[in-house]
């Protein structure tokens, strides 16, 4: 049997500067993405657009990346999904 991995990349716009959180060994910045696509519909073609939330962690050695996580500047996020309850 196949195993199915758990992971993703996806390109898009920060929706809005991160907003950061540190803690005792790591810290997280948590912002959005914008995500679009093109949809034809017989002649008309429009672009269609959507938020994914993201949280990305970061050791406490290495934040100085998070701080350039700013509203308009385009990102690729490699991660998995984790599902919230």
């Amino acid at each position: 049997m196949k195993q199915i991995e758990n992971n993703f990349a996806v390109s898009g716009f920060v929706g809005k500067d991160a907003e950061i959180r540190q803690f005792a060994n790591a810290s997280v910045a948590r912002f959005s993405l914008a995500v679009s696509r093109q949809e034809k519909n017989g002649e008309e073609t429009k672009r269609v657009s959507a938020f994914i939330n993201v949280e990305a962690w970061r050791n406490n050695t290495s934040t100085d990346s998070l701080t350039q996580i700013t509203k308009g500047v385009l990102l690729t996020v490699e991660g998995y999904f984790k599902p919230e309850e």
